[in-house]
């Protein structure tokens, strides 16, 4: 009987900590989104031999050979690949070394004897679909973007693809990863339907190391914690704890003694977080791009050299992160405690610029606290956003460029929108609204059709949609084939 393992794995939206969540001293806000990228493994029926596809994109089918001795694994690329993936090269050599570790020699080559066929295919929103919205003639809104087939072929090769900034590579390693564990029996998969536990660490431990391989270097880590873990507020892990791993060319090093989830150096922090009920995050993919990689080295060098100025703004930063974090987490208890308050007053404030929700003298008693606090949520992160600025402008990077400046300052003047900003390491090429979505709303009336109008009326910046929403279902999970509308058809047509 072919056995088959699912796993998928969300994108994600840093809303605040940007920079900031480098320095273990400081924590970000992560939101997990409802786009997903998703790993499909089966039993094959040719020996030693893992061949990985991706069916969105032109010539992605890679070929790998397995070979077991007395010095490890090897996960050799066959000579007839056309092109080389070192990310998925690299994950199938780490998780099968791991698998080894964990099981033996002879549990993994007896899991391994037919091979293995592994599709990975992503969410339509973690690539840009104006070309495909264009050829529908399709207006670019999220209605539309229903309407485009999922995990739509994206016609080009993986190296020109238009990415929308939500994390893929961040999302494919970890699913890829979490998926070749539940089908070596690495972990059980009853482990993937628990917030957290052990093994779900285990699987968090090495998609990270892997991740910071694949890229060259050791990141933040948020955005592989989303993929494992969900939205969350995110403490980095000190990079030491792979240092060793990182610097072993030969890979003579064992990985389990470090990744093992009962290794004390992994010191990273998840605590819970998710945004206020009857709100939704819209996410926008802005058509220029920016070189994050570029952007971050800049803002580093600058707080090295000028580390009082910096650390000063960094300070004031953290201060409003973690207050608009608390914020938005007293929503939430807000309305467990009075819920149909609570649903009057975002049902009022979504009808009216953030600066008249406070300005009504008959507003109801049982509606003011929540008012108060989600106007304390708008201006905290207008706080942010200028303090952002003033990091580009002291370090000479383009964090919030007078572009976006603009855009956003649109945004957030509309009726019913809580705050907004550039993601992650800011830049050119994406922006994310908190706005409310308040109950039985006519849909002309909603801000997200206010903000859906805007934006593709919008004249100076090309805007587009994603529909990705927060995340409800948390992080990576184990998954049913024939449960997820057209992945089946997917990877049977590749």
């Amino acid at each position: 009987m072919t056995r088959t393992t699912v796993v998928s794995a969300p994108g994600k939206v840093l809303v605040a900590g940007g920079y900031l969540v480098l320095d273990p001293a400081y924590s970000g806000t992560v939101v997990s989104t409802s786009s997903r990228f998703y790993t499909v493994v089966h039993d094959w029926n040719n020996p030693n031999t893992i061949r990985v596809r991706s069916p969105q994109f032109l010539n992605a089918i890679w070929t790998y050979k397995l070979s077991i001795d007395d010095s490890g694994v090897h996960v050799e690329a066959a000579s007839t690949n056309t092109s080389s993936n070192k990310f998925v090269h690299l994950a199938l050599q780490k998780t099968i070394a791991l698998a080894m570790e964990s099981k033996g020699s002879v549990a993994i080559n007896s899991a391994l004897a037919n091979g293995l066929d592994v599709a990975i295919l992503g969410d339509n929103d973690f690539y840009s679909q104006r070309a495909k919205l264009e050829e529908l003639g399709l207006p670019r809104t999220i209605q539309s973007l229903d309407k485009i087939p999922p995990f739509c072929p994206t016609n080009v090769a993986i190296s020109e693809v238009h990415k929308t900034g939500l994390g893929s590579s961040a999302a494919l390693i970890t699913s890829l990863t979490s998926a070749l564990l539940v089908h070596l029996s690495v972990i059980p998969q009853s482990s993937l339907s628990e917030d957290d536990n052990p093994d779900r660490r285990l699987a968090h431990n090495l998609a990270q190391y892997v991740h910071c391989q694949a890229q060259g270097k050791v990141g933040s880590g948020f955005d592989v914690a989303a993929a494992v873990f969900g939205s969350h507020l995110y403490t980095r892990f000190d990079p030491v704890v792979i240092q060793d791993l990182m610097n072993d060319t030969e890979a003579r090093l064992k990985l389990l003694p470090t990744l093992s989830p009962s290794n004390p150096a992994w010191d990273y922090r998840i605590e819970p977080f998710k945004l206020p009920p009857l709100t939704r995050i819209m996410l926008a993919d802005v058509d220029a791009g920016s070189d994050t990689p570029s952007l971050v080295g800049k803002v580093l060098k600058w707080r090295k050299e000028k580390s009082l100025e910096a650390d000063a703004l960094w300070k004031d930063l953290d201060q409003l992160n973690q207050s608009l974090a608390q914020i938005l987490l007293h929503l939430g208890k807000l309305h467990d405690q009075d819920p149909q308050n609570y649903t009057e007053a975002v049902k009022y404030i979504s009808t009216l610029q953030p600066v008249q929700w406070q300005a009504n003298p008959w507003q109801p008693v049982g509606e003011q606290p929540v008012v108060s606090t989600f106007y304390e949520a708008h201006r905290v992160s207008e706080d942010i956003r200028a303090k952002m600025r003033l990091m580009g402008n002291l370090s000479g990077v383009p964090i919030e460029p007078p572009e976006q400046t603009r855009l956003l300052n649109g945004c957030v003047g509309q009726a019913g929108v809580i705050g907004g900003g550039v993601p992650g390491a800011g830049g050119y090429d994406a922006i994310w609204l908190l706005v409310c979505d308040p109950v039985n709303c006519a849909p002309e009336r909603s801000p997200l059709e206010r903000i859906e109008y805007y934006w593709s009326n919008y004249a100076e910046l090309n805007v587009s949609p994603l529909s990705a929403k927060e995340s409800l279902a948390k992080g990576a999970r184990l998954e049913s084939l024939d449960s997820i509308p057209g992945l089946k058809a997917a990877v049977q047509a590749a």
